[in-house]
């Protein structure tokens, strides 16, 4: 009897061993990779992820007892990169990790599960990476999503997020994206730009910089704009050390990516989402009416584009100079325009007393333009004229590569 319970016992723990090994033939694949990280979670059962040296050597154990029942021999790369690949499945974001981890790519896209595309040195190509399938991609998401507490499902099929290292992320499943889902990853690099390396690399000229720098220690109030991806964030991250290091600083930003330097008395201010509830999100416009009563002796406001333009005006008009904002627009005169029209749906005011407001407040104006060759530079820099209704003056306008740069002209 007792022999019949130990041979039971040892058949038991022998079925439990096998259970937790993938039933598959071992290879470089991510199929081999997924079904080792279910083992691994099957092992785990609902214990939290051990420390990633602990949780690495685990995968090794696994994977060693597959090759080992394969009757298999693994050269030691080949056997490192199923484990990484394996640890990206779980703390990172799978098949893309690579491109998370290469400093030279800035951003990556994923159009459906077969199309992925990264941004290099302002060029974008198309790489051989692809996730399974659509089902593959939409877990990787969903698992994603879930770590940041933000919604992503059939009835909220876009998400915003922002990973561990200040990485920002987009999300769009089916039914909205008819083609399978779609991710955009803005990386993070924390690569933290001085004036001299935007003037080496043509982004602007020193002698314009020195102006804004100039036009900042003035207390002006100075308004950024261009496309997605052109540089906003980075002229204003070096224009911020123009600001004297005595004055408060209170910022309020969509997503929080600004990285001011030598500031230490600096207050940062973030939106937050709705999340599952809808009455708990915290929109930009609440942040810039508290930012006012946090005693700022600057007000940066990144991304404009809804009804908080109404909320800046009142800041500009109520004391509150050497503002710094950023916004997408397409030139220096339509920044004020654009800003009107954000005001004016949410204001009493008519459309030419808002944009006398926006006239007699604004000071700078800063376009910034991506080229077709992924170039970024400052493509104009005007001055407001006061005296002028509606009027501007361009100070600086960057020429076509073959012509010369343009001053002091007029519009």
């Amino acid at each position: 009897m007792i022999k019949s319970s130990v041979m039971r016992n040892s058949r038991h723990k022998q079925s439990a061993s096998t259970s937790s090994t993938p039933n598959m033939k071992p290879d470089s694949s991510s199929a081999f990779a997924c079904h080792l990280r279910e083992a691994l979670l099957q092992r785990l059962g609902a214990n939290s992820l051990p420390p990633s040296s602990k949780l690495q050597q685990m995968i090794a154990d696994i994977l060693d007892h597959s090759l080992l029942e394969a009757d298999l021999v693994w050269p030691l790369a080949k056997r490192q990169k199923t484990i990484k690949l394996v640890l990206d499945q779980i703390n990172g974001l799978d098949v893309l990790q690579p491109f998370m981890d290469n400093p030279g790519i800035t951003e990556i896209m994923v159009n459906g599960p077969h199309r992925v595309f990264v941004e290099q040195a302002g060029q974008i190509t198309e790489t051989d990476c692809h996730f399974r399938d659509a089902q593959h991609m939409t877990e990787v998401l969903l698992h994603l999503f879930s770590q940041a507490d933000r919604p992503l499902n059939y009835w909220h099929p876009i998400a915003d997020s922002r990973l561990a290292d200040g990485s920002r992320i987009n999300a769009i499943l089916p039914p909205v994206a008819p083609d399978g889902p779609i991710l955009t990853i803005r990386k993070f690099t924390g690569i933290r730009h001085d004036g001299a390396a935007l003037c080496s690399s043509g982004f602007v000229p020193a002698t314009w910089l020195q102006f804004l720098e100039a036009a900042i220690r003035q207390k002006k109030n100075i308004f950024i704009s261009g496309g997605t991806g052109s540089g906003k964030t980075t002229l204003l991250n070096v224009l911020s050390a123009a600001i004297p290091s005595d004055q408060r600083i209170v910022t309020v930003e969509d997503s929080a990516e600004l990285q001011l330097q030598q500031h230490r008395n600096l207050v940062r201010l973030e939106c937050r989402s709705s999340g599952q509830d809808p009455s708990a999100a915290t929109p930009m416009s609440e942040l810039i009416r508290t930012a006012l009563r946090l005693r700022p002796d600057r007000l940066i406001v990144r991304e404009v584009r809804g009804a908080e333009a109404f909320d800046l005006l009142t800041s500009l008009n109520t004391g509150h100079p050497g503002t710094l904002c950023t916004l997408h627009a397409n030139s220096c005169q339509d920044i004020l325009y654009r800003l009107a029209n954000l005001i004016l749906p949410v204001s009493r005011l008519p459309y030419d007393m808002i944009l006398r407001e926006l006239y007699a407040n604004a000071d700078y104006l800063v376009q910034i333009e991506r080229q077709t060759n992924g170039r970024r530079q400052v493509k104009e820099i005007a001055a407001v004229c006061k005296q002028q209704s509606k009027g501007i003056k361009v100070l600086y306008q960057a020429a076509a590569p073959d012509q010369p740069d343009l001053a002091d002209g007029a519009v």
